[in-house]
């Protein structure tokens, strides 16, 4: 069945990623969708609204830290996909647990699967964005928890693998 061409990106399952940003005094976390570039070295890529306080950060400190959702951030995820970080601050709102980055000023959000710390490489003006080539750093995962996906605008938990 041929769907309308707005709706091609939702074709690709992607992980729903929640992006942390700090400068020491302010911090934001938005929902995001990252794709690795290249594996050796790692390499990702993401986009940011410019019109959010997540883009100012990023600009300013050229990090952020790729939060891989776990399925008990379901909820998370989609509160902040739908909160601006210039109108509240979305930590105490959310009741975001955090804990302190190895090499990166943003923070580490805690219940996470992953978290990979990443420095802007580079960055280019698409429409209203801005996309970002970083390069992952320290990082840490947490097997005991279930990756989050996104798929034709629904969540789900990667469970099973296919042999």
């Amino acid at each position: 069945m041929k769907k309308a061409i707005s709706n091609v990106s939702h074709l690709l399952p992607c992980s729903v990623v929640l992006l942390s940003v700090g400068n020491g005094k302010k911090k934001d976390a938005m929902t995001a969708t990252s794709m690795f570039v290249s594996e050796n070295p790692p390499l990702f890529i993401v986009s940011v609204d410019r019109g959010h306080l997540t883009h100012s950060l990023i600009e300013e400190t050229g990090q952020f830290v790729l939060n891989i959702a776990s399925v008990g951030q379901a909820k998370l995820a989609m509160g902040l996909g739908s909160t601006h970080g210039d109108k509240v601050d979305k930590f105490k709102k959310f009741a975001i647990g955090t804990e302190k980055a190895k090499a990166v000023s943003a923070p580490i959000i805690k219940g996470s699967f992953a978290s990979i710390e990443c420095n802007v490489l580079t960055s280019f003006s698409v429409s209203t964005y801005t996309v970002y080539l970083a390069s992952a750093g320290e990082f840490k995962v947490n097997d005991a928890l279930t990756p989050l996906v996104w798929h034709f605008n629904r969540l789900y938990g990667v469970k099973n693998e296919v042999k």
